[in-house]
């Protein structure tokens, strides 16, 4: 969308163009004989001479110049002349001795001498004014404009984003409806005594659609819609993001009703209090935060200005931005379910030609924790991937590669793998399968492939669960640690050493036991104690985020001890669920060095046919 243009272009008024063209004529018309040769430009000297011969016939004298005629010796017809006159007290005399006609010339606004140093100035005024407005109609601004606020102001005409576009946060589409309301009929609501929020503040991960949703709303109030990023406030100078701040409000109430966004409030409200503590005071931020406070409490919401404001960090921002009055309301905005995924494939999917085959909902259930913006970005890897095969249309096959793309990263086929690597990937990329089948994980097993991707990855087991969850259980849990341990477990039932291919599952999974232990009091010996509280970023009246709970030395061993004992229980899980289906694993590691990837109905059909589940 195109940013309103309110700053008219430079023009130069009617009446200075023709005083310009009149100087510039005259002049032209004083100076064109001298530049077409018609006068002759003499050393003072030889004016006298000529005087003294009686050459000269007619003067006119100035205070720093003499023109007149004369008749030089040896040409038929008289010439004009010019020279620059020498303080000379005896030259009236002289003129008068030899009988030459003289006159005296004045200082007149128009005379060429003035104007011959009037007129360069006028010009250079001219060029620097031009220079000057130029420069403070840069896209970056000047120094002339450090004070004017950067927010980008979109008209009613300008912001088509509207509810249609926006899927998969319907509770938050409702909670702002009142607000789109209010600003479309404010007398509804202020003849019984109430007023619109001061402030909103949406509170999401990155990519969840905050931005669109205030857009939308935008869109659906028809009013002007003023958005501006929270760094674009805070500059080396001292004083200028607080000058901004009033410059945006001014602006806003010169055009109310009317929205002002503000993105990454963080960038500009983060708390004082961790600036002092932590990173340091900073006088250019704090000045910011007073003056935007200031502001906030300076307007009146029944004239049909909202704030709006959005941040994925709640728990730094300043207690003062967050009490009732300024924003009165935090909305929170969450990665979509398995529903709300696929209503945003559908907006996403009418901007590409795809396959009438190809089912949302199946890439949704692919796609679990994807935000909206990760969701768009898969749309258009497939869209890509189609292209490049010269596809007419973009098939199912393409959003599931690009899904491998964004979770596993490029594929490397060129990678050089030896043959004993590449088989032990192949072994380790089955342990996990064979152990995720064996104890009947919730996660189904899609695809397993020894394709290198991205970056340090040289094979990969890509699972997705069965529907969306929100609660684990602890025997799910030692579950998913079974699995991640299931690679590592392979190469030690089938080779005669381990290797480094399992350090990130051993990270994997020593988080989520240490998770069990230290947070979810999950561990009998430890209690229901927690020494590493993990406060949501995004709890609603977040301030700051909280310090770990100092735990003894003893009771520090016993975590040690229970985050070993829940791993050993894993291994032991998943070194048995290998041992039983040594056949099933053999069998498809062997068919995977042959085709590289397995799919999903491949591997069920050989675990119905040599698989068992492990007896739990």
């Amino acid at each position: 969308m195109e940013e309103k243009q309110n700053k008219k272009p430079f023009t130069i008024p009617p009446g200075w163009i023709a005083v310009l063209l009149f100087l510039l004529s005259y002049l032209i018309i004083l100076r064109l004989p001298i530049m077409s040769g018609e006068v002759t430009r003499l050393p003072y000297s030889q004016f006298l001479q000529e005087v003294d011969a009686g050459r000269v016939t007619e003067v006119t004298l100035s205070d720093d110049a003499v023109r007149g005629i004369y008749q030089p010796a040896n040409e038929p017809r008289p010439r004009r002349f010019e020279t620059v006159r020498v303080p000379d007290d005896g030259l009236v005399t002289r003129l008068r001795s030899k009988g030459v006609t003289f006159q005296g010339e004045g200082k007149g606004l128009f005379s060429p001498t003035t104007l011959s140093w009037l007129l360069p100035l006028v010009l250079l005024f001219f060029f620097w004014s031009y220079l000057i407005r130029r420069a403070a109609q840069g896209p970056q601004g000047s120094f002339l404009r450090l004070g004017k606020s950067k927010a980008k102001v979109y008209v009613e005409r300008e912001v088509k984003t509207t509810f249609d576009d926006v899927a998969g946060v319907d509770e938050a589409k409702e909670e702002v409806q009142e607000l789109i309301n209010f600003l479309k009929e404010p007398q509804r609501y202020t003849r019984l005594g109430a007023r619109a929020p001061k402030g909103i503040l949406l509170i999401g991960p990155p990519g969840c659609g905050k931005t669109l949703l205030a857009r939308a709303i935008a869109g659906e109030a028809s009013v002007p819609f003023f958005s501006v990023n929270g760094s674009e406030f805070v500059e080396m100078f001292v004083g200028l993001g607080a000058a901004r701040v009033r410059d945006l409000f001014d602006q806003a109430r010169q055009n109310a009703p009317c929205i002002i966004f503000i993105d990454e409030l963080d960038a500009v409200g983060k708390s004082r209090t961790l600036r002092y503590l932590g990173s340091g005071a900073n006088e250019e931020m704090e000045q910011t935060l007073n003056q935007l406070l200031a502001e906030v409490d300076g307007f009146d919401p029944s004239k049909g200005i909202v704030l709006l404001a959005a941040t994925n960090r709640p728990e730094i921002l300043d207690p003062a931005l967050l009490r009732a009055g300024r924003f009165d309301r935090q909305i929170l905005l969450d990665n979509p379910d398995r529903n709300g995924r696929t209503a945003v494939l559908k907006v996403h999917l009418k901007k590409v030609v795809f396959d009438p085959a190809v089912d949302p909902d199946k890439i949704a259930a692919l796609t679990p924790g994807f935000s909206g913006a990760d969701l768009a970005n898969v749309v258009n890897e497939a869209a890509l991937l189609a292209s490049r095969r010269n596809a007419a249309q973009v098939a199912e096959s393409d959003f599931v590669s690009a899904i491998e793309r964004i979770v596993a990263g490029l594929e490397r086929r060129k990678r050089l793998i030896n043959p004993e690597e590449r088989k032990r990937v192949a072994y380790h990329e089955m342990g996990h399968a064979t152990v995720s089948l064996a104890l009947g994980d919730s996660d189904q097993v899609q695809k397993v492939s020894v394709i290198p991707r991205g970056v340090a990855a040289l094979g990969y087991t890509m699972r997705r669960p069965t529907e969306d969850r929100y609660l684990m259980s602890r025997t799910e849990l030692i579950r998913k640690i079974a699995v991640l341990l299931g690679g590592r477990s392979s190469e030690e039932v089938f080779f005669a050493e381990i290797t480094t291919g399992a350090a990130d599952d051993l990270v994997k999974a020593t988080n989520i036991a240490h998770a069990m232990v230290a947070e979810y009091g999950m561990s009998e010996k430890v209690g229901l104690a927690t020494f590493e509280q993990q406060r949501s970023p995004f709890l609603q009246g977040a301030i700051a985020p909280p310090m770990a709970t100092p735990a003894s030395e003893e009771t520090a061993q016993a975590i040690d001890h229970e985050v070993k004992g829940l791993l050993d229980l894993a291994h032991e899980k998943a070194r048995r669920s290998i041992e039983a289906n040594r056949r099933f694993l053999e069998a498809g590691a062997k068919r995977l060095l042959e085709i590289e990837t397995m799919d999903q109905k491949e591997i069920e059909v050989l675990w119905k046919e040599l698989g068992s589940p492990l007896a739990t």
